[in-house]
């Protein structure tokens, strides 16, 4: 929601945004720094992002996609920071080697699969893959204590990966919006009802939650952001 709302404000500055969140403040749920994996989804580490079919081929495509995105992200980030939209970089994305680590020897296959198909591509140019357990240690000192001997691992890192903390990012995003003229943000109010009229407009019933009055607002567009 907060993207959407900076994006449509730097296209359009006279637009009349309304946030509600039913909470006391923003991103305090799954966007929040701890409840969210900070990865960026770039497509590094999740190897669900690359699944394998029943012939054992590794599809990669989604990966692809999802890096090719996750840099227009950061480029999105970069422009508000010279912008002065947000704060310092450090206040909400930090490097940090993204990892991804499995054991068992169809898990090691898999792995390596997922690895020689992805290498040959220009965004995963740098991914780096290891079976060697002396090798593992030094990536993953902790994880490596813990496994029995003999075990297959493996695993591959991509050391210029990134943590991000989204419930900052998210933070800082909409400090800048309140700034602006034309938007307005409700905290603890939630939406009752939602109806579309017969003409394009919607009718959106909000309701505080402290106190229990609504309000009813028209909108030309509403955009429900509860992932």
């Amino acid at each position: 929601s907060t993207t959407l709302a900076t994006l449509l404000k730097k296209l359009d500055s006279s637009l009349n945004i309304l946030m509600v969140e039913r909470l006391d403040q923003v991103a305090a749920e799954s966007t929040d720094g701890w409840n969210n994996a900070g990865t960026g989804h770039a497509g590094y580490c999740e190897l669900n992002y690359t699944p394998q079919g029943a012939d054992g081929n590794v599809a990669i495509e989604r990966a692809l996609t999802i890096n090719a995105n996750y840099e227009i992200s950061q480029q999105l980030w970069s422009s508000l920071v010279e912008s002065g939209d947000l704060p310092s970089p450090d206040q909400f994305i930090n490097s940090t080697p993204h990892i991804s680590f499995v054991w068992g020897k169809e898990n090691v296959e898999f792995l390596r699969k997922r690895y020689e198909k992805l290498k040959d591509h220009h965004l995963f140019a740098d991914i780096e893959y290891s079976e060697d357990t002396q090798t593992l240690t030094e990536w993953m000192p902790l994880v490596m204590g813990e496994r029995a001997d003999g075990e297959p691992v493996a695993a591959t890192r991509v050391a210029y990966g990134a943590d991000v903390d989204f419930g900052s990012l998210t933070r800082n995003m909409v400090a800048s919006l309140e700034k602006q003229n034309d938007f307005d943000l409700r905290l603890g109010h939630e939406v009752t009802a939602l109806k579309k009229n017969g003409g394009n407009n919607w009718h959106v019933t909000i309701k505080n939650r402290s106190t229990g009055k609504k309000e009813a607002i028209t909108a030309g567009f509403v955009f429900l952001g509860a992932g």
